[in-house]
């Protein structure tokens, strides 16, 4: 009996050492700052009204994880691409030079596969997408999936390795077709636009 009771006590206190290791990985918030580059000229080929011959540019960014519950985190993510680019120069006009900027604000989450230093993940989000050239910008509604790893050697610092797919809906529209009468049902389509680009991104994971 006496060792059995010894026992208990001693599990009771490992499980209370282990308690305050276990809710600190829980807790701990991440800020990523980030460099990459972003692939897809959908944007540039908008704004300057034909084919662009250029696949994409750098972007940077921040990425902010807040702990929801076990594997689970709050994402909300910043991300910037400057592009600039050239076009022929037509048989009665000058050569055209062009600079389009486009912004990524999106909040979603971030599931990690497993615990330990390397952590493979993945993302979702939903945001909105601003584009800007010459003066005038356009905000539309766009979302995110991707994954990646973290490298997590230390406690506090460690690396993010990021890919992701961002899909922003730049005109839509719908088209209602026909209505059942009485019983509430009606069919309809809708037609939209979708600018799709990739972006790789790394950075440096600081948690707290």
């Amino acid at each position: 009996m006496a060792s059995s009771v010894r026992l208990v006590v001693i599990a009771a206190a490992l499980w209370l050492a282990a308690g305050p290791a276990r809710a600190q990985a829980l807790d701990a918030v991440e800020v990523t700052p980030f460099v990459g580059y972003r692939l897809g000229g959908g944007f540039y080929e908008l704004v300057s009204g034909q084919s662009v011959d250029l696949d994409g540019a750098a972007s940077f960014g921040a990425v902010l994880n807040v702990p929801f519950r076990d594997d689970l985190q709050v994402e909300v993510s910043f991300t910037h691409q400057d592009a600039r680019f050239t076009l022929p120069a037509a048989l009665d006009a000058q050569r055209t030079r062009w600079r389009v900027t486009v912004d990524h604000v999106q909040a979603g989450g971030l599931r990690e596969l497993q615990p330990g230093r390397v952590r493979p993940f993945l993302t979702g989000t939903l945001g909105l997408t601003r584009y800007e050239s010459g003066g005038d910008n356009e905000i539309r509604f766009s979302l995110s999936a991707g994954g990646g790893v973290k490298l997590l050697p230390t406690e506090h610092v460690g690396i993010r390795l990021d890919g992701r797919v961002f899909a922003t809906i730049v005109d839509a529209e719908g088209d209602l077709l026909a209505c059942a009468p009485g019983l509430g049902i009606c069919v309809g389509s809708i037609d939209a636009w979708v600018i799709w680009q990739a972006e790789v991104t790394a950075g440096v994971v600081v948690r707290f």
